[in-house]
This record gives structure tokens, C-alpha cells and sequence, in this order.
């Protein structure tokens, strides 16, 4: 058997904001992975290259998935309530995630309630705090969590879903499937920012943008020594 868990991974600005958001909620009830949107799992499945093999058939069938991290919202759980900041799905976000979870749910072995869900009201979301329904004053701190988001400016975000990352039971990053550059990722790659500067290239030459300016040896040595421009 071979635990798995599929998310995507936020990165630059719209991660750094989140880590911000979480920062101002009180440490224990703190979303303590990286920022992030779930898309099937945790689960067990029969054969981790079979899981592999069905992210990849579902993958290369998308390419330009976009979506926006928009507004504040929470909802109950079965043993949690869950704050969190929303996400305004596209047509090509919610299909993904449907034949995701079709294709995992033939080789699943323990599937969860939100993974048989395979109709549009899948909650999208990106957690920021957790609150236990048997911690003693839920009510009181979901409130003082609530109220002092609402103060904030709430999330506007428009982003693509760039990369499907598979976890182990260590939450460690087992492989990605880059959609854009339709191929997967190793952890080393997944995590290297030559490959992230390749994809986000990749996404603006298929959204017709100019590819961004990369720095060059003088623009370092601008940085370390404080050179002028």
C-alpha cells in the first residue's frame, strides 16, 4: 500500500501573503503546512505508480487552469471548524479535480467522504486557522479569529494551477506533475528555482506574455557589493 496526499502548492506573493494571514492567528490554532489547496487525500492506494499513472492521464488533458484566492470564509467539519480564505473555482479547476478524484477513487483503499464528492460542491479552499469542536472556548476564539480577519483587506488573488504535488505520509513531496511543462518533477526539482523560473517562462509564452528579464552576473554583483545602476 502507498500513502498519498495531492494538493497544489501556492508560491511567491500569494504564499507569502497566507504565511502573513497565519502569522496573525494564535499559534495553536495555525495552519502549519505550507500554503496550499487540496485536491484528493489523504489517502491509501493499491499501487503508488498506478496513482502516479492516473495524475499523469488526468494532467496532460490540462494546461491553463486558472483560478482566483478571493474573500474569507469558514464551514464545520466532522471534528473541526475550519477557517479559511476562499477560492473562486474555474470550469477547468472543478473538471481537474472531478477526474482526479474518478480516476484515484478506482485504486483507493481509504478514500475520504470529500473524495467520493465528485459533483461541484466540493469545498475549494486554502486553510488558515483550525478550531477543535472539543476545544473549551471554540466559540469564543473562533470569533476573536473571525472578527479580526474581517479587519483585513480580504484576498483578491488570480492565479493558475501550475503543478500537482503528490506528499507521502511524511508530507514530504514524492514527485509534481507540471502541467504547463507537461512532465513530472522530482522533490529536488520540484523545489528548485531553475524549474519554477521554467514554468512560470513556460506559462507566460502560452498566455502570450513577455518572458520575464532574468538577472544577470552584473545585476548580482549590483546586489552583494551595492553597486549603483
Amino acid at each position: 500500500m502507498a500513502y498519498i496526499f495531492i494538493e497544489f502548492r501556492f508560491h511567491r506573493y500569494p504564499k507569502q501573503h497566507l504565511k502573513e494571514l497565519r502569522r496573525e492567528v494564535p499559534k495553536e490554532f495555525r495552519e502549519k503546512s505550507p500554503p496550499h489547496m487540496t485536491l484528493y487525500g489523504p489517502s491509501e492506494m493499491t499501487s503508488i505508480l498506478g496513482a502516479l499513472a492516473a495524475i499523469e492521464r488526468v494532467g496532460k488533458r490540462y494546461t491553463l487552469v486558472p483560478f482566483e484566492v478571493k474573500d474569507f470564509a469558514w464551514f464545520d467539519g466532522k471534528k473541526k471548524r475550519v477557517v479559511h480564505a476562499g477560492i473562486a473555482t474555474s470550469p477547468e479547476l472543478k473538471k481537474l479535480r472531478q477526474e482526479l478524484a474518478v480516476e484515484l477513487n478506482k485504486i483507493s483503499l481509504s478514500n475520504q467522504c470529500w473524495d467520493r464528492d465528485t459533483s461541484s460542491s466540493y469545498k475549494f479552499h486554502t486553510t488558515i486557522a483550525i478550531i477543535g469542536h472539543d476545544h473549551k472556548d471554540r466559540d469564543r476564539k473562533f470569533n476573536q479569529i473571525w472578527h479580526h480577519l474581517k479587519t483585513k483587506e480580504a484576498p483578491h488573488i488570480k492565479q493558475h494551477l501550475l503543478r500537482i504535488t503528490v506528499l507521502n505520509k511524511d508530507s514530504k513531496i514524492l514527485r509534481e506533475y507540471d502541467l504547463v511543462l507537461k512532465r513530472w518533477l522530482n522533490r529536488r526539482q520540484a523545489l528548485s528555482r531553475h524549474w519554477w523560473r521554467r514554468t512560470i517562462s513556460k506559462l507566460r509564452e502560452l498566455q502570450g506574455l513577455p518572458l520575464e528579464r532574468q538577472p544577470s552576473l552584473m545585476d548580482w554583483f549590483r546586489r552583494i557589493f551595492k553597486w549603483p545602476h
